[in-house]
């Protein structure tokens, strides 16, 4: 049996916090682990890292095995998508995969989950997993439901008619529903969200693919190098779409745990701790006359006055403040924000690499300041900039710096200066994490003005 983590989206619904550089199955939300950590960590009992299968993008890898060591399954495969196409060719990637490079026979079960949920208690979740392998194993594809307690919006519906053993046969998926619709899906009784969680054969979802995603089918028919060089040929078209709508045989276990899919700034709020006037308070928060209140903070104090069923959401760049039951919305102000070509869509003050972050402490015209960190061991490619000097000011730790032909060790409190057009590096060679401060000056200052000559990264 295989692990597949589907760990490439976006999360656009958690703006700010969520952003196409640090999307939600990276972040810490009400826990000390990543959602993504959280994942892997709950699956632990019933698959060895090694049978674990990581669906993630370039942009993403380093964050990937970053959190892989941090839940001691470094062991684990990461398969890296071409490109974003959807949860469909996703799977059906990964199914090659587990075919050719972990020698999965056709009668091996997967099971796919997407990376950010939160699910407890455990010992539940695990029975609830258990009969859904053993579903599968009679050639059947297979999927998580969670019976509703609201009429909630944000989520998919599986309808199921009657039951057979353990589950129920799947009579249709439907749609995220309007208000009245879902208050008639949970009045029917037989309708319950859809989890996005999936277990099938190889056989058998090769052969859905086959009757209902020829496109898929065929390109599955050649080896993984020419499947991952023709994948940006397949449809962007999710495993529901493709399969799961059209599907006959598909079965339905009710997942008995609790279960949020923290799809959305309302979804956090049902998570996290209350207190006695019913807000949820994280970072520096001062409610006053405040109920039933999300405020969730990072750098400032957050002052509140008064406020009932609102959502609060500080970055040091963004604040987002929305009507509790309309974060849904969160959506829209991406997409506004897409076509207005901000950068904030994409990027926090705050970025992550492979080898540290950097923070951009202030800019402006001709100049930009940050905080770099590397860690230890580390370092950064061998590049130059066409546009810009940088002056280096060492404020932690120690650094190994090369200008041209020349290095030198540079110590706390002292700086260099490397000008434009100048090959330079950056090395932690320390065992304490270096912090430099870096003024650049020039006429350009984004991060495409950099020609990298060698990186231990492959990103040269």
């Amino acid at each position: 049996m295989k692990l597949i983590i589907l760990a490439g989206g976006g999360g656009t619904r958690l703006f700010p916090l969520s952003r196409t550089c640090l999307p939600k199955q990276f972040l810490q939300l009400g826990n000390e682990q990543s959602l993504l950590t959280q994942t892997i960590t709950r699956f632990l009992p019933l698959f060895k890292p090694v049978d674990i299968v990581v669906v993630t993008n370039q942009e993403y890898i380093h964050h990937v095995k970053t959190e892989l060591v941090t839940c001691g399954a470094s062991s684990a495969h990461i398969l890296l998508e071409p490109v974003a196409r959807n949860t469909a060719p996703a799977i059906a990637l990964a199914v090659k995969f587990c075919q050719e490079e972990l020698g999965a026979s056709m009668e091996e079960v997967l099971f796919v989950t997407p990376a950010d949920h939160i699910i407890h208690p455990l010992d539940i979740f695990i029975k609830n997993i258990r009969q859904t392998v053993e579903i599968a194993e009679q050639n059947k594809v297979v999927t998580l439901g969670i019976k509703p307690d609201k009429p909630e919006t944000g989520y998919g519906y599986i309808q199921v008619g009657e039951p057979l053993g353990n589950g129920y046969k799947v009579e249709s998926f439907r749609e995220k529903p309007d208000k009245e619709t879902a208050d008639n899906y949970l009045a029917a009784g037989n309708y319950y969200w859809n989890s996005g969680m999936f277990a099938f054969s190889i056989s058998c979802i090769m052969e859905e693919f086959r009757d209902h995603a020829p496109e898929i089918y065929q390109l599955l028919s050649a080896p993984l190098t020419e499947v991952v060089e023709r994948f940006s040929m397949m449809p962007s078209i999710s495993i529901d779409y493709a399969v799961a709508e059209k599907s006959a045989r598909v079965m339905m276990v009710p997942l008995n745990a609790n279960w949020n899919d923290i799809g959305s700034w309302d979804a956090i709020y049902d998570v996290l701790e209350k207190d006695h006037s019913g807000n949820a308070l994280q970072g520096d928060c001062l409610p006053i006359d405040c109920s039933n209140t999300l405020m969730l903070g990072r750098n400032r104090l957050i002052a509140g006055i008064g406020l009932e069923d609102v959502l609060v959401v500080e970055t040091d760049d963004v604040i987002v403040v929305a009507k509790r039951g309309e974060s849904q919305k969160v959506k829209d102000v991406v997409n506004e924000l897409k076509a207005r070509g901000r950068r904030e869509v994409d990027e926090h003050t705050t970025m992550y690499r492979p080898w540290g972050s950097y923070t951009v402490l202030g800019e402006g015209t001709g100049y930009k300041m940050k905080k770099i960190m590397v860690t230890p061991g580390q370092r950064l490619s061998l590049q130059m900039h066409y546009h810009r000097s940088e002056h280096w000011i060492v404020i932690g730790g120690t650094a190994k710096v090369t200008i041209g032909e020349q290095e030198q060790m540079v110590h706390v409190n002292e700086s260099v200066y490397i000008p434009p057009s100048t090959k330079h590096r950056l090395e932690n060679p320390g065992k304490l994490p270096l912090e430099i401060i870096e003024v650049q000056n020039g006429s350009y200052l984004e991060e495409d003005d950099i020609v990298r000559f060698d990186d231990v990264y492959g990103r040269a």
